[in-house]
């Protein structure tokens, strides 16, 4: 892994002519051995490591089935909005949980 000790969201490189979405789903099945249904696209995020530049490109989803199993990460946690920035995310993904925390209610058709 190329940030150990950071937490980051599932997810991994598109593979030649895959959609964002397919490429979610699969790698999320890759990775986590679950179904999802893809509900909405978040906001991009474009990130400049040392060594890298990295485009991720989020969205919201659901667990539709399936039992998780941890395949390519040591730890999974399922988060309330009030523990989202407890972690030590990876520096790409801080947006997505930024986005995600201000706009909790809206996500989950509270408001």
């Amino acid at each position: 892994m190329d940030l150990p000790g950071y937490w980051e969201f599932p997810g991994g490189k598109m593979e030649t002519e895959e959609s964002p979405t397919t490429c979610l789903i699969r790698e999320i099945w890759e990775e986590l051995s679950i179904e999802i249904r893809i509900l909405r696209p978040l906001t991009p995020v474009l990130h400049t490591y040392p060594n890298k530049a990295i485009q991720l490109i989020p969205f919201l989803a659901t667990w539709e089935s399936g039992t998780l199993q941890l395949t390519e990460h040591a730890q999974s946690q399922w988060l309330a909005q009030k523990d989202l920035l407890s972690l030590d995310w990876a520096p790409a993904d801080i947006p997505i949980v930024h986005e995600l925390n201000e706009h909790w209610d809206y996500f989950l058709g509270l408001t």
